[in-house]
């Protein structure tokens, strides 16, 4: 089971849109991928849940969390493969981990604790909550959205990931990812340049 909440090794940007529920990650993770004409990677979470809801009425429960990890790492893995340079990525294991602690006092199961902590990404892109609460059959925290935004900062911050907030309408957190992106691409290049001129 490990093996399934693994990244595989490829050598692209990967970048993750990290933040609480309706806070535009989705939105941005489509902006993003048009605009580096790429793929990017849906929270597989979504479909999942939204399933058992119309079977069951039933919301996320504890046991949800491995299987929900498992599909969302398949789904990563096979974009990766079909992404141009960068991957968006619209969650991660860490966000998962983050729901699981929120949700369960402070319970997150091991495999998916180890999982989350070795994947690792070039840039987190944490979105904040000054975007309008959209209800659905799954969003169940309107009235904790700071306190789940905080949560989700922390994390990046305890784990010390790469990460910039993005804060304002569509054009200003496009503008302000497309410009850390780009730095890290550049980066990429320049590094890329030198090892050839080394060789």
């Amino acid at each position: 089971m490990e093996k399934k909440l693994r990244q595989k090794p490829i050598n692209i940007v990967k970048v993750v849109l990290f933040g609480p529920e309706s806070s535009g990650k989705t939105t941005l993770s489509q902006h993003l991928a048009r605009y580096y004409n790429t793929v990017w990677v849906p929270e597989f979470a979504r479909d999942y849940l939204q399933q058992k809801w119309n079977n069951e009425r039933k919301t996320c429960e504890k046991e949800d969390f491995i299987p929900i990890a498992i599909g969302q790492m398949a789904l990563e893995n096979k974009l990766a493969e079909k992404a141009d340079k960068i991957l968006i990525c619209d969650t991660d294991l860490l966000e998962t981990k983050v729901y699981s602690e929120e949700f369960y006092n402070g319970f997150v199961a091991e495999i998916l604790e180890k999982a989350a902590l070795e994947n690792s990404y070039d840039l987190y892109l944490l979105t904040y909550i000054d975007t309008p609460w959209e209800k659905d059959d799954l969003r169940d925290r309107p009235d904790q959205r700071m306190e789940m935004f905080r949560a989700f900062e922390n994390a990046l911050i305890k784990h010390k990931r790469p990460y910039i907030s993005l804060i304002g309408n569509k054009e200003t957190r496009l503008k302000t990812a497309t410009k850390a992106i780009n730095e890290i691409l550049a980066q990429r290049e320049n590094l890329h340049s030198f090892s050839q001129k080394l060789s």
